[in-house]
């Protein structure tokens, strides 16, 4: 591909919209009663439906719908009250029955958005809403399994009938930052809500990107190319710069774009072409003639609202606005919905957000993160027990880092214990009698008397030595804070 200037780049516009699958974790398939599960033996999670045998009936799984439901009223989209399922036909040989049971005309949700925040190539935070076309449901196909043999494909069926959303974005992003920002927080939701794992390496959540170019301030989009193979959020971003830069080199060069399916190449860095595109009629769309209408009423419509997890735009501002915390600590403390609500809970025991913020964005979410991303709720010491150890803190019974870097450790290693046991079995309690530290005090600061001198005319950096002095003096007993008044007071 031949590199292009800044300032060709910068004529065209990227014009980008996402198809989002997201695998719902149902306990049995959406048609049939075949589990649901990941990674089983090829093949043991299948039956007479899955396959395709003459004269099989599917039955649409309740849960599925549901879960359908709650990803439309987290984005805000309008609930469509009375669908109904579609044949979209092709012949695939992962596919068994020959075609795929989705939504067509009436998705079960329509409209809405998803509101990102992302820094721009500028640096700039930027904040929107991308607009959601709508979401429906469908089944997943099996997957063809590639072993290296020339002539060969093995089918595994397990996956087939899996109950998917697929989440259908307007062409309404504009770069990488921004489609890496609205791939994010859909992941995000989908786990706050509990429908989905999130795991794009696993294919849990794929994405399809679908791409063009056009001249900056031009209103007709150009032919939109559909990328695929992307497991990662990374992925994607890198195929959309990618994709961008070869688009704008074929307009550049008079070369015609087809609407054709890609793949990305992480290794390369490159796009390459599949196929032709299907159009919409390509796949014969018809009513699915052995599913009943699916009709959502008012009573289980509401059951559901009220059902719904806070989510994170909810958090966050309850973080910010009730709690008082920054928006940077808000934003870390929401990033996933476990941490969020092991906050809530250590805040609550605490008596203190602020002070619960800091050790849960410090030694909890660190520890989590050095054994393999434990979630908060496997952290080994339970919250009383940590809400002990930091109102030891907060009452100056223990200084923070003999909390972190000693009690701490022996509670990961025996959470039974009791953390003002630990400190009086230490001899880790502050000591914050204020005669017995000006004692120490004017014992350290008679034997330096010229350091005194020194520190009177201006060399003000000798307070952190008269400190450790003290502190030696005291063995890590004295309280800093007290040391520190103290010490201010003596020398003037």
């Amino acid at each position: 591909m031949t590199e292009l200037s800044p300032d060709i780049l910068s004529k065209y516009e990227m014009v980008i919209g996402l198809e989002v699958h997201c695998q719902l974790q149902t306990q049995t398939k959406i048609f049939a009663t075949d589990t649901n599960q990941f990674g089983a033996e090829p093949n043991t999670n299948v039956s007479v439906l899955t396959l395709a045998h003459p004269g099989t009936l599917p039955k649409l799984n309740k849960k599925a719908v549901e879960y359908a439901i709650r990803m439309g009223l987290a984005c805000g989209c309008d609930i469509t009250r009375h669908t109904i399922f579609d044949r979209k036909n092709y012949f695939y040989p992962d596919l068994p029955k020959g075609f795929q049971t989705s939504q067509d005309k009436f998705p079960i949700c329509v409209g809405g958005g998803v509101a990102v925040k992302f820094k721009d190539k500028n640096g700039q935070t930027c904040e929107r809403t991308v607009k959601v076309h709508h979401i429906h449901l469908e089944e997943d196909a099996g997957k063809s399994v590639h072993d290296g043999a020339a002539t060969d494909t093995l089918l595994d069926y397990n996956r087939a009938g899996t109950p998917l959303i697929e989440m259908v974005s307007d062409p309404d992003l504009h770069s990488a930052e921004e489609t890496g920002a609205y791939l994010t927080e859909v992941r995000r939701l989908v786990r706050y809500l509990d429908i989905c794992d999130g795991n794009m390496e696993e294919g849990s959540l794929r994405c399809d990107l679908n791409i063009s170019v056009r001249l900056h301030g031009a209103k007709q989009l150009g032919v939109k190319v559909e990328v695929k193979n992307m497991n990662s959020i990374r992925n994607v971003m890198r195929a959309v710069e990618v994709e961008f830069r070869r688009q704008v080199e074929m307009v550049e060069n008079n070369e015609t774009i087809l609407m054709e399916t890609r793949s990305y190449d992480p290794e390369t860095n490159q796009t390459q072409g599949m196929r032709l595109k299907e159009t919409m009629n390509d796949y014969r769309y018809f009513p699915e003639p052995d599913l009943a209408p699916v009709v959502i009423s008012d009573e289980w419509l509401a059951r559901i609202e009220n059902e719904m997890p806070p989510l994170p735009r909810q958090l966050f501002d309850k973080f910010t606005n009730e709690y008082g915390l920054s928006n940077n600590h808000a934003a870390v403390l929401t990033d996933s919905k476990d941490v969020a609500l092991y906050f809530e809970q250590l805040g609550q025991a605490v008596g203190n957000y602020q002070a619960a913020a800091n050790w849960t964005i410090g030694p909890v979410k660190t520890y989590l993160n050095e054994n393999n991303d434990l979630t908060a709720n496997q952290f080994p010491v339970s919250i009383q027990t940590l809400a002990n150890l930091i109102q030891l803190v907060e009452q100056n019974k223990v200084s923070n880092s003999t909390a972190t870097q000693k009690i701490l450790p022996l509670l990961l290693q025996d959470s039974t214990q009791s953390p003002l046991e630990l400190a009086q079995q230490n001899n880790w309690l502050q000591n914050s009698d204020a005669g017995a530290l000006e004692q120490i005090i004017d014992q350290v600061l008679a034997a330096m008397p010229d350091k005194v001198k020194e520190y009177q005319k201006g060399k003000k950096g000798l307070m952190g030595l008269f400190v450790g002095e003290i502190m030696k003096q005291s063995k890590g007993s004295a309280d800093p804070k007290m040391v520190n008044q103290l010490l201010a007071q003596k020398l003037g």
